[in-house]
């Protein structure tokens, strides 16, 4: 990374540039402890502590050098340390911590080695805690991980020894500010036109939609894209772990989980947060991701005149995704039987949306699938879109086409209904060859 790379002039030894790094900004530190400014007036009373501070060790840098002095110490002091840069760089999607020596990120799909680095493991615990303390957090070997957010609402998971055998770990997931739209989901190949207006027609008709994916496929950016479609005239609330979504509508309460304090008290998760929504007369709720007892609560609403639902959970194939929501319904601790609870999602969910992460590193809806009912003890899944894959260019690009598989979807009527009589070369109709046979007559 061209960017984090340190420029250590050949007249100093990198270790003598961490000593007068590490002596200037215990100095500052101290100063700005008695000085104690507010918020607002911190970065100002750094940069003057900084100047008398540097001016104090009668050092003579090169201006390159004060440069990247100043600026680290600027990161250590008021952002996060040796990351900042990273976390600055727009097309860093992920930043993962795995020790003081290895540190990588996650730029267009793709996981790189970067030349960042921690002077030990307790440069990373500070960053932890500087992380964490204003959100009342704690983290100690009795209670070693933890999940926070950044000020700008970008993600973070900790984890420390005991648990973290090789030393303490940071994953942060950043925060897109730009909200892709649907139309540049489609110019970047995620998904094709007339997926699109297909997946369109089913948000305004009200459909109950989960989205399935693994991690860092990009369900959150999908449902957002999805949300937009919501009409601005209904109520809307929306449930997450940590607040992602970027709705655009004016109506929306957004609802967040709580952890336990340290006594392990005060918790409130996505289940009560689920239950608490269906007393808050709402048109439709958005939850983040479904990982637990929650599926079940949620189901019933659907089933219970709550449609229009959207949701994300990890699997890997929408017959996953099904497989998944059973799991996880027998975790609310409801003794349902199985055939029951299948009942319940064939009855729930009409559209599953699978999205996957290739190897080349880009984003694709691979399915769109049908949620068509039961056969047996069986939920039937019928695909209307599938990604074909064709082959691996030269270059390591994954080729292949998003295409309708001819199928029309069951639930078809309820779109005419709502007014969304969508044509037959949505679903894969050749135009051409239905009016040929009337030409050649």
């Amino acid at each position: 990374m061209d960017q984090t790379e340190r420029i250590i002039n050949q007249s100093i030894k990198p270790e003598d540039f961490d000593k007068i790094k590490r002596y200037i900004i215990e100095r500052v530190s101290n100063d700005i402890e008695v000085v104690s400014p507010t918020a607002i007036l911190r970065k100002q009373a750094v940069v003057e502590v900084l100047d008398l501070a540097y001016e104090q060790t009668k050092l003579n840098l090169p201006k390159t050098i004060k440069e990247q002095l100043y600026r680290e110490i600027f990161d250590e002091l008021l952002g996060f340390g040796p990351i900042q840069p990273l976390l600055d760089d727009p097309s860093i999607t992920e930043v993962m911590i795995n020790g003081k020596e290895k540190v990588y990120v996650e730029q267009n799909g793709k996981l790189i080695k970067t030349n960042v680095h921690f002077s030990d493991d307790s440069q990373i615990i500070r960053l932890i805690e500087r992380i964490i303390m204003p959100l009342g957090r704690r983290i100690d070997p009795d209670s070693p991980m933890v999940d926070a957010r950044l000020p700008d609402g970008s993600r973070v998971n900790a984890i420390i020894p005991p648990v973290s055998i090789d030393g303490p770990s940071i994953t942060i997931r950043k925060f897109q500010r730009g909200k892709l739209a649907i139309d540049q989901l489609v110019e970047i190949g995620s998904l094709s036109k007339f997926m699109a207006e297909f997946i369109r027609a089913c948000v305004l008709s009200r459909f109950n939609i989960i989205i399935s994916g693994g991690t860092g496929t990009g369900k959150t950016t999908l449902l957002n894209a999805l949300s937009s479609f919501i009409p601005e005239t209904e109520r809307i609330v929306t449930i997450e772990d940590a607040a992602e979504l970027m709705l655009e509508q004016e109506h929306v309460v957004r609802l967040e989980t709580k952890p336990s304090n340290v006594e392990g008290l005060g918790s409130v998760t996505i289940r009560d947060l689920v239950r608490n929504a269906l007393r808050m007369r709402p048109d439709r709720i958005v939850v983040g991701e479904v990982r637990g007892g929650e599926s079940m609560d949620m189901l019933q609403s659907m089933n219970t005149g709550h449609d229009g639902s959207l949701t994300t959970l990890h699997a890997n194939t929408p017959r996953d995704a099904i497989s998944r929501l059973e799991t996880m319904c027998m975790m609310s601790g409801l003794e349902m039987p199985l055939k029951v609870i299948r009942q319940q999602i064939a009855a729930a969910i009409d559209l599953i949306i699978q999205i996957n992460r290739e190897k080349d590193g880009t984003r694709k809806i691979v399915a769109i699938t049908e949620v068509a009912g039961m056969e047996g003890d069986t939920v039937v899944l019928t695909d209307i879109f599938k990604f074909e894959r064709t082959g691996v260019s030269q270059d390591g690009q994954v080729l292949g086409d998003l295409k309708p598989t001819g199928i029309r979807p069951l639930f078809s009527p309820r779109l005419d209904a709502h007014g969304y009589k969508l044509g037959p070369e949505v679903y894969g109709a050749n135009i051409n060859d239905m009016l040929n046979p009337l030409r050649r007559r």
